[in-house]
């Protein structure tokens, strides 16, 4: 099922970190080299190397078997923890990045385009284009027309559970918040923490304050307030708050310091009843219970906006403008674009669903084809916070923002005061 992706802004995290940024990105990880021939016997073109952030079991496992099947240049993968790659990422491509590196489709991608540090491949779409829908490829392209990037897989956020549970209980998927409200109360009374929930690591509340913000102001009002043209402490952006202060008490406690792996276990070991996530929440659990890992979008809020909006994020590949192996990079992109490519990944990875249009989704699992089906009947889909506003802002002002509620929820008009007076100086 082919998903309707349209245009949105996307960012990037900067981190603050002290350290040679270039050094930890290259080294830090446990670098994978893989020695190939071409097919037709001729020598490879040199070695291209990979920047990933990829460094979860699974899907490191799946770049690296994707990998394998390229035959055009040895190829040396630099593996880094993920949230080190993004919060560094900018002074990694000002300094001796890889050839080519893992990275995010539209606003993120533009950003490094505007500021030349990522290499122009719309000769590689001239190959490839016809593998992708339109919205994928205006994703994929920077604000002078020209294409940067390669998408690889996408997923969508829900809200997940365990159907083996939900059986047992006699629980119902909620289609409004009054019946998710009385959900969770429930499933207190039966002795589960309701909601699991984490966010040491800054980006999963993100993810519901997206939720909360499209199901009650809609779409529109959301992108543009991350555009900064509309005002934090405007009343529409409290209600958002009151409502999430009001699900605060079915949150799995001490979110501050539970990582979302730790969390998504919860969940699989069944000590919550449902987790707010993308769907790569799908690589903790088991193999062999993943076909009981279900999920219903979250409930309307708002009857003017029902569900019509989704997060469901691009992930894909570029080419840094230092690259020392352009040819052997383009390359590799143009194989990371086939489908079989994508059709391994995908079958490795239960929690992603293939950018290609030409990819054979006959193999999904019951879980990616309800993830493709979401994401084809939604109306309107963001790229997630951190990818849909600007990156200062969103590192700066938003993370530190959003812990701050989560450790103190009833402090809300004071934090709308603050992120509107630092959105104003950001935005300019």
């Amino acid at each position: 099922m082919t998903p309707r992706l349209p245009i949105t802004r996307r960012s990037m995290l900067l981190g603050a970190a002290a350290f040679g940024v270039p050094a930890i990105l290259a080294g830090c990880g446990n670098p994978n080299t893989q020695n190939t021939q071409g097919a037709s016997g001729s020598a490879a073109r040199g070695t291209v190397t990979i920047g990933s952030n990829a460094s979860d079991e699974i899907p490191k496992k799946s770049l690296e078997t994707v990998v394998k099947a390229f035959t055009q240049a040895d190829v040396r993968i630099n593996t880094v923890d993920h949230n080190t790659f993004q919060e560094n990422i900018n002074r990694y491509l000002k300094g001796t990045p890889d050839d080519v590196f893992t990275w995010f489709a539209g606003y993120r991608m533009q950003f490094f385009a505007e500021q030349g540090l990522a290499t122009d491949i719309s000769d590689v779409w001239q190959e490839i284009g016809g593998d992708y829908t339109p919205a994928f490829k205006a994703a994929s392209t920077g604000s002078d027309g020209k294409q940067y990037f390669v998408p690889f897989t996408y997923y969508p956020w829900a809200v997940f559970y365990r159907r083996s549970l939900w059986e047992e209980k006699g629980y119902v998927p909620p289609t409004t918040l009054d019946e998710f409200t009385a959900l969770a109360r429930k499933m207190k009374a039966d002795g589960l923490v309701p909601l699991a929930f984490a966010d040491k690591d800054g980006w999963p509340a993100m993810g519901t304050f997206d939720i909360l913000n499209m199901r009650t102001n809609g779409y529109d009002f959301h992108i543009s307030l991350m555009a900064g043209k509309e005002s934090w402490t405007d009343p529409k952006v409290k209600q958002v708050f009151d409502t999430w202060r009001g699900l605060m008490e079915f949150h799995q406690p001490a979110a501050l310091g539970r990582t979302w792996q730790e969390a998504g276990q919860s969940l699989a070991q069944k000590k919550t009843g449902m987790y707010l996530l993308g769907m790569f929440v799908a690589q903790q659990f088991p193999e062999a219970e993943r076909d009981d890992l279900d999920f219903f979008t979250f409930p309307e809020i708002n009857p003017r906006f029902g569900t019509d909006s989704i997060d469901a994020p691009i992930d894909g590949y570029m080419i840094s403008a230092k690259a020392k192996n352009v040819d052997g990079a383009k390359a590799l992109l143009k194989h990371l674009a086939q489908a079989s490519s994508q059709n391994a990944a995908t079958k490795l990875d239960p929690g992603t669903l293939a950018s290609s249009s030409k990819a054979d989704t006959s193999g999904y699992s019951a879980l990616q084809k309800r993830g493709a089906e979401l994401v084809s009947q939604a109306t309107h889909i963001a790229q997630f916070l951190d990818r849909d506003t600007r990156p200062d802002f969103a590192s700066t002002v938003m993370i530190p923002a959003l812990q701050r509620f989560v450790g103190e929820p009833d402090d809300i008009d004071p934090l709308l005061k603050d992120i509107e007076a630092q959105k104003a100086n950001i935005f300019r």
